[in-house]
């Protein structure tokens, strides 16, 4: 693909189409709700309100998310007409106080995945340029509020981070709740993140990223770690921690290259396109964050940045593609790497 082709206004129609049809597809749906009695047979909708669309509940969170964050980039009026109803009726306060309610009963639920991604949708809603979504921004006011506990109390109840290439990921879990924590003006969840990274990932060097990755990763581990220590650490201090961290880093090494995918069918393999829209969406803001460090010391940031277009060209094909075990999560990464290309460039 050439860069135009990788320009994110190119794609934001394209986004907005699978956006509008993957909020409203409640089926098929997998829940993973823990049944705790014969009578507890509720339909997803009855459970999840806001989030019983998108295949699972956590693809529904950013695909919502997606949704609100495309009408603020600006779209054409047909496509806005579909996606602000469709947020308006999912993120209605008394069906957020509902998911609300859902997460405090059942505190591992999504942890740290769906909190996360709860937590940037709350965030965007807060801050949305477009009136209609930053209407929606109140009745986040109680899911916060509970993500806020649970973040807490997982944090300090954990001596050990989860470094693999999946949902349970610590580092990823971190930073959307940090970023989002910084935006709503929680600086006291901001420092707690900021301390358990520093806690978890401050001593970490030599990475080996040789053995990424597995065949169902839609996460770099590495990456995830160090797209978190950039947002944690002042930039004088990242840039030498980032240096010790990718010291193994070599050009041409598989980290830096596409996945293969060999059957977009099965729903494992597919997450590898998610991992190369991923790593070229950490790998754009490392490498923005190394070079505003120092910019005579480019060779960690022209690696990292040379590899980003790379990757996200990997990816955005099945991100609007038939098969919905992609599409039905895959453009909200495309787009948050898109975003991050974009800032790289100015």
């Amino acid at each position: 693909m050439s860069h135009s082709d990788l320009d994110r206004a190119v794609w934001a129609e394209r986004f907005a189409a699978v956006a509008a049809e993957n909020t409203t597809r409640e089926y098929p749906y997998a829940a993973q709700h823990t049944t705790v009695s014969p009578d507890d047979r509720a339909l997803p909708a009855e459970l999840h309100p806001s989030f019983a669309t998108s295949y699972d509940w956590h693809s529904s969170v950013h695909m919502h998310w997606l949704a609100a964050r495309l009408v603020a980039s600006g779209l054409a009026p047909t496509l806005e007409a579909r996606l602000v109803p469709v947020l308006q009726a999912h993120l209605r306060a008394e069906h957020l106080a509902t998911e609300a309610a859902y997460l405090r009963q059942t505190p591992h639920y999504e942890r740290p995945y769906g909190w996360a991604w709860l937590m940037k949708l709350a965030a965007e809603a807060t801050g949305s340029e477009a009136p209609a979504i930053r209407a929606l921004a109140p009745g986040f006011v109680p899911v916060v509020d509970v993500l806020e506990d649970l973040v807490t109390r997982w944090v300090s109840g954990a001596a050990h981070p989860v470094r693999h290439g999946v949902h349970s990921n610590s580092a990823f879990g971190l930073l959307l709740v940090l970023d989002a924590a910084r935006s709503l003006g929680r600086d006291e969840l901001a420092a707690t993140v900021s301390q358990a990274a520093r806690d978890w990932f401050g001593d970490d060097a030599g990475w080996p990223f040789a053995w990424e990755r597995s065949g169902h990763d839609f996460l770099s581990a590495g990456f995830a770690e160090a797209d978190l220590m950039r947002a944690v650490l002042p930039v004088a201090e990242f840039a030498p921690w980032a240096r010790a961290f990718f010291a193994e880093v070599r050009p041409g090494d598989a980290v830096l290259t596409p996945t293969v995918v060999r059957d977009e069918n099965d729903p494992q393999q597919v997450h590898l396109f998610g991992l190369d829209l991923s790593r070229a969406g950490a790998a754009r803001r490392i490498a923005d964050a190394l070079r505003s460090a120092d910019p005579a010391d480019v060779t960690l940031a022209d690696l990292l940045g040379g590899a980003a277009d790379r990757l996200l060209a990997s990816g955005l094909q099945a991100s609007v593609g038939e098969e919905y075990y992609s599409t039905h999560w895959l453009a909200s990464f495309a787009w948050d790497a898109m975003e991050a290309r974009e800032h790289d460039a100015r």
